[in-house]
């Protein structure tokens, strides 16, 4: 069985109504997972004996109608923490790591009923934007197996593109879900911070990450992320704000929708033929009843050098932890302590978790924290300032996911800065605790481009309700890797 043209509610309806049980569901999945998977390479760790024993107890128990994730498969980034199964960040460093508990998006997805089948494959420690810097596996992109999925939740992404899981989930630090969600041509949502908690997510930027979802669909999304959000007692910057029903206003009106475009969002660098593809999206969006206007979001521009300096910053700081005595990799043959901590990280650590840990430290000293540090945290300040200007006037913010298509692997191995441009048009939302969502939007030369839906705080439902609105009108989620044509989205 694959996922490519069905979603939740079927699933649902089949196994309310006994036409499949949750194990046959399960089998079918792992089954198919283990047919495909040496083609796309997104799984670090099936979960087989794992899966098989909670679709069991699910079927002895029965399935819930009134729960839409009782029963359904799913898949897990390798940086969210999960009992007794190996969770290694795909790092080396963690290679033999099996924790003692479960992230919280875990253990609510479990109380629901929904089935974790495997981890998948990511960038080492979310670090990257293609998930080539992974210790472990080399995920391709759903639509052509030479280009790059994306990252840093590159494997989260392909499951769902390529049918493997009908959701998963991801972390979004700069991008993380929204650039390979874009890549793969289905729909990665990135939750206001705060609204779900971080609790069990191996921390990369903690101001920053945040854990989110990849579905086919924009309500699958929806359904998804309700049971994920919430307070959380164990993570103190979780929020209190209400989870309000994030399916109860997809009904395709967008009339008097607000809507800003960027200028900066469309400047130099961005490619000629994804700029016409979102402008398309967007007079499908005028068509559909919204009102666009132009607006300015002006410090757009030093987002990336800000964010490289906070984010590299805190991984300096969060990663410690990692010193070959409590947990994961050990070399042999140290001489002392001093020798053990400089070894276990030098043969732990990939060179670009090693880069960021540099460029943090450095960034934190005592003779640089003035000049970078802070300056980026009165950057990171500017930003959200630009932000609550346009949203105090405008619904939504609509603007390309990424400046380019997928692209071929080993592009940029020379130069990573450009690399970590192809995160320009993501990290503005994370700098500012935002929320937003990639959407399908059309293709260019084949390859999907994904179009960027961006709320006020805790605003997921206006995001939900206009992207519901133009996913119905275009249709583009019927689209599956191997049946599309090139050119520019017709509607």
């Amino acid at each position: 069985m694959d996922f490519l043209h069905t979603d939740l509610e079927t699933l649902h309806e089949q196994l309310v109504n006994k036409e499949i049980t949750a194990v046959e569901l399960a089998e079918a999945t792992l089954s198919n997972i283990a047919a495909t998977d040496d083609t796309y390479e997104a799984f670090i760790t099936v979960m087989k004996d794992e899966a098989l024993a909670e679709a069991k107890a699910i079927d002895e128990a029965g399935i819930d109608p009134d729960n839409i994730l009782s029963g359904i498969p799913y898949g897990i980034k390798d940086n969210l923490v999960t009992k007794g199964v190996t969770t290694t960040a795909a790092s080396k460093i963690l290679q033999n790591f099996k924790p003692i508990y479960d992230a919280t998006v875990i253990e609510k997805l479990r109380a629901n009923g929904a089935v974790g089948v495997g981890k998948l494959n990511m960038d080492e420690f979310a670090m990257g934007s293609t998930s080539e810097t992974s210790y472990y596996r080399k995920t391709k992109n759903a639509w052509d197996q030479t280009k790059v999925p994306g990252g840093s939740s590159g494997g989260s992404a392909v499951a769902v593109a390529a049918g493997q899981v009908p959701f998963a989930l991801g972390t979004d630090t700069g991008g993380s879900i929204r650039q390979p969600a874009a890549f793969n041509g289905i729909v990665g949502m990135k939750p206001t911070y705060g609204r779900v908690s971080r609790w069990g997510v191996i921390a990369f930027a903690s101001s920053l990450d945040q854990v989110g979802v990849f579905t086919r669909t924009v309500k699958d999304n929806a359904r998804v992320l309700a049971v994920m959000a919430g307070q959380d007692e164990k993570d103190q910057t979780s929020s209190d704000i209400a989870v309000p029903d994030f399916t109860a206003n997809l009904t395709g009106d967008i009339k008097g929708l607000k809507i800003a475009v960027p200028t900066e969002y469309f400047g130099a660098g961005i490619n000629a033929d994804v700029k016409a593809t979102i402008k398309a999206g967007i007079a499908k969006l005028q068509e559909l009843g919204a009102e666009v206007e132009e607006v300015s979001l002006p410090h757009t521009k030093y987002g990336v050098a800000a964010y490289y300096i906070l984010g590299s910053a805190e991984a300096s700081s969060n990663l410690q932890r990692f010193d070959g005595i409590r947990y994961g990799f050990r070399p042999e043959g140290v001489k002392n302590l001093d020798d053990l901590y400089v070894q276990t990280r030098s043969q732990g650590f990939g060179d670009e978790v090693k880069r960021r840990i540099m460029l943090g430290t450095y960034s934190l000293s005592a003779g640089t924290y003035d000049a970078f540090f802070k300056k980026a945290a009165q950057v990171r300040t500017l930003m959200n300032v630009d932000f609550q200007n346009v949203f105090a006037k405008y619904d939504l913010i609509i603007a390309p996911t990424t400046p380019n298509v997928a692209y071929n692997f080993g592009a940029n191995e020379d130069d990573p800065e450009v690399t970590y441009m192809n995160d320009v048009l993501t990290i503005p939302v994370n700098m500012a605790g935002l929320p937003g969502m990639s959407v399908p939007a059309g293709f260019v030369n084949g390859l999907p481009v994904g179009m960027q839906f961006i709320a006020n705080r805790f605003q997921e439902e206006t995001i939900y309700r206009a992207a519901y609105a133009y996913e119905q009108a275009t249709r583009l989620f019927e689209q599956v890797p191997g049946g599309t044509s090139n050119g520019c989205a017709e509607f």
